[in-house]
């Protein structure tokens, strides 16, 4: 989707959190103007592991929530955390729920990100069944009361436009880039995988990794 037609999409709800402008200012960007260097790419693991695996996944997707619930526990305690690959979770945005719940697992920082986005998977039904755009802001918003992020933060993190703008953009630079159009998708070391069971994923890994 444009760019400008998605954002065009985030409701008046969250705009009124303090961005009475967002439209408008949104709108008058190009794509090509949008800073995103300032887009931190989500990581856990050795940074200099020999093996680099990027997921692409939407926070809507029921697939990715699965790969989280079933997938991603296994691969974070043999791959990740004993330093033998490094992860990169980057969102992907098929619809503006995905990028408020970006907005809010972000609004945690570095620190508390994979935490906030794990909770936001586990409770995906739960918070995507809001009657209006305005009750599913509300329910994530709840979400990021549990993980600790006060109401002038949430505020902040919810209604910040150049954020929003610059995260769409980054979105867009890195599925092209990688070629990416379907949830979950991940990029190990250059090659290109759609979603896999734990069993495919650690026969990948260990190829990759020469076991």
């Amino acid at each position: 989707m444009d760019r400008r037609r998605f954002i065009a999409t985030l409701p008046a709800a969250m705009l009124s959190l303090g961005a009475g402008s967002f439209f408008s200012a949104a709108l008058a960007q190009s794509a090509d103007d949008v800073d995103t260097s300032g887009i931190e790419d989500m990581a856990l693991g050795d940074a200099n592991a020999s093996v680099k695996v990027i997921e692409y996944a939407s926070f809507t997707c029921p697939h990715c929530a699965n790969f989280h619930k079933t997938v991603f526990g296994k691969l974070k305690a043999d791959y990740i955390d004993t330093g033998k690959i490094h992860f990169i979770h980057r969102e992907v945005y098929f619809d503006r729920f995905g990028l408020w719940a970006a907005m809010v697992a972000r609004c945690g920082g570095p620190e508390r990100y994979f935490g906030i986005a794990d909770m936001i998977y586990e409770r995906q039904r739960e918070w995507l069944s809001g009657e209006d755009a305005s009750q599913i802001v509300g329910n994530l918003r709840k979400l990021g009361k549990i993980a600790g992020i006060g109401d002038a933060e949430l505020d902040a993190c919810l209604s910040d436009q150049q954020h929003a703008e610059a995260l769409v953009a980054r979105y867009q630079e890195t599925a092209k880039a990688d070629d990416i159009t379907s949830t979950p998708s991940f990029v190990i070391n250059g090659d290109k995988f759609s979603n896999m069971s734990y069993e495919d994923f650690s026969s990948v890994l260990d190829d990759k990794l020469g076991s």
